[in-house]
């Protein structure tokens, strides 16, 4: 029986996934809600802490189909853009470590992930569907929420080039 509710708990998620039009959208014009996060193993650091430069939050599963359509052009935007002072965070919710660290490593992935193990964040943000990016200006304010996959990184550089 359990297995059939997580079947269909999962299924949910899935369907639910890459339909838009939440309330994330509210959040726009708004001060980016604040979080800590391990970088190290005593070491933590807050999103407001990263202010001085574009910030891209970008929530995501590894069973999510679009999350992994746009999985190589946030890669990209990740490696054109780190010169430029971005910021990008792909805030995994809910997934073993294990599970993230192969999926990242199998499709050469290498920009920073944090596990959101309780959907702590994800709540913070109002994230019912995934995958969810918020673009948050540098004085901290998010400028633009995208509920979906993108479908270049075109189009993720056009929404950044548009932050300062």
């Amino acid at each position: 029986m359990l297995r059939v509710l997580v079947i269909i708990l999962s299924l949910a998620v899935l369907v639910a996934g890459c339909n838009g039009g939440t309330s994330q959208g509210s959040l726009i014009g708004k001060p980016a809600p604040d979080f800590k996060f391990q970088v190290a193993e005593e070491q933590s650091i807050s999103l407001s802490n990263l202010q001085g430069g574009p910030v891209l939050l970008n929530f995501w599963t590894t069973y999510c189909p679009g999350c992994l359509v746009e999985m190589p052009y946030l890669q990209q935007v990740y490696d054109d853009w780190q010169g430029r002072g971005l910021v990008l965070l792909a805030i995994n919710i809910a997934e073993d470590p294990s599970v993230v660290g192969n999926f990242m490593q199998s499709r050469g992935l290498s920009f920073p992930v944090l596990l959101d193990r309780e959907g702590a964040i994800a709540y913070q943000y109002g994230v019912g569907n995934i995958p969810a990016s918020f673009f948050i200006d540098s004085e901290g304010i998010i400028q633009h929420v995208q509920v979906g996959a993108f479908q270049s990184a075109a189009e993720i550089e056009n929404i950044l080039s548009r932050l300062d």
